[in-house]
Formats: C-alpha cells, sequence, structure tokens
C-alpha cells in the first residue's frame, strides 16, 4: 500500500531520488505565471498606498491614536440628553490626523481614506474634559471637539502630553490644558 504514494508512482515527479522534477503542463505554467503576475501587481498597489501614507503623515501637523466617541448636542429648545452611560464603554481608539484645513478620523493609520473628517472652520469649540478612571485604575486625560452643525468629538489617552499637544495645535485654543492631574500627582502636592 505505501509503494503507491512512493516518488516514482506519482506522475508529475520523474527523475531519480536526487534529482527530483516536477511536470507540468503548458496550463499549469500559464497559470503560475497569472497568480504571480497579479501578486507582484498587488505588491506595486501596497507600496502606493504606503508612499501616500506616508506622505499624508509628513505633510500632518499632528497625527495619532486616540480613544474617540461621538456625541450630538442638543438642538435649541430640545432638553439635554441623558448621557448616563457610565456602564457603557464606547471609547473607540481612533487614529486623528490634523492635516490641512482639516481633521481627519481613520479606524486605522494604514487606512486610505478616513472614515470621518471635519472641517477646521466648522470647529466652534474645543477644550478639556475631566479625567477617566478606567476600572483598572489607568487614568485617561480627556478634551472635546464640537463642531457648528452640532457635532463633538470626545478624544481621550492615557498621555497628557499628548492630549495637551493636540489642545495646543488645534488653532484658536493654544490656551488650553487639559485640567486633570494624574492620581501620583495628588499624592506629590
Amino acid at each position: 500500500m505505501l509503494n503507491m504514494f512512493s516518488p516514482r508512482k506519482l506522475p508529475w515527479i520523474s527523475g531519480t531520488d536526487d534529482q527530483k522534477k516536477v511536470v507540468l503542463t503548458a496550463v499549469e505554467v500559464e497559470s503560475l505565471r497569472s497568480e504571480i503576475a497579479a501578486l507582484e501587481e498587488r505588491e506595486a498597489h501596497l507600496k502606493a498606498q504606503l508612499e501616500h501614507i506616508d506622505e499624508i503623515l509628513q505633510s500632518a501637523r499632528m497625527s495619532g491614536y486616540l480613544y474617540l466617541r461621538t456625541r450630538w448636542e442638543a438642538l435649541p429648545g430640545e432638553p439635554l440628553p441623558i448621557d448616563d452611560d457610565t456602564e457603557v464603554d464606547d471609547w473607540l481608539p481612533k487614529f486623528l490626523v490634523l492635516q490641512g484645513s482639516g481633521i481627519f478620523l481613520y479606524s486605522s493609520s494604514i487606512d486610505l481614506s478616513p472614515q470621518d473628517s471635519t472641517l477646521l472652520s466648522d470647529v466652534v469649540e474645543v477644550g478639556a474634559m475631566p479625567c477617566l478612571t478606567r476600572d483598572n485604575g489607568d487614568t485617561r486625560y480627556c478634551f472635546f471637539i464640537s463642531t457648528r452643525h452640532g457635532l463633538r468629538y470626545e478624544c481621550s489617552s492615557a498621555s497628557k502630553i499628548q492630549v495637551d499637544s493636540w489642545l495646543a495645535s488645534l488653532p484658536n485654543h493654544s490656551d488650553l490644558q487639559s485640567n486633570c492631574t494624574a492620581p501620583d500627582e495628588l499624592t506629590n502636592t
């Protein structure tokens, strides 16, 4: 039974044990050439995408991962929305890019197209928010960006320096700084 599967019995292998050769039909060879050409084309496309991303990041004033959630402001005459979501963790990691006249939100730093964007001319308010303390004791520093359309981006990071850098980079709001202290800083004062 085992002799049926020896190399000499397989039709696509010929030669001795020292010189094994694979015999392919013309159709199989052409199929492999097509696959190689498709892979080379995909590689060229991916390299072009990486170069495009690199150009965007080099020209950006600020970029980096932040945790983000969005909220809509209440319309005039409407009661304030109840935001009792303390049990819901809806902060999602996003890659934000401050470039030119806009803020661009990407799901990942390697995405080609932004998931969302807002013009800096639409930003009406930027400010610090109270810090969040996670269940594991980690502190997140927070800030918000409100637009004239009523959309509010709430951003957070474990790095106070990162939040302060974003606040300083956003136009006309360079005097704002995050207004919370880490638990370590409370014990040292």
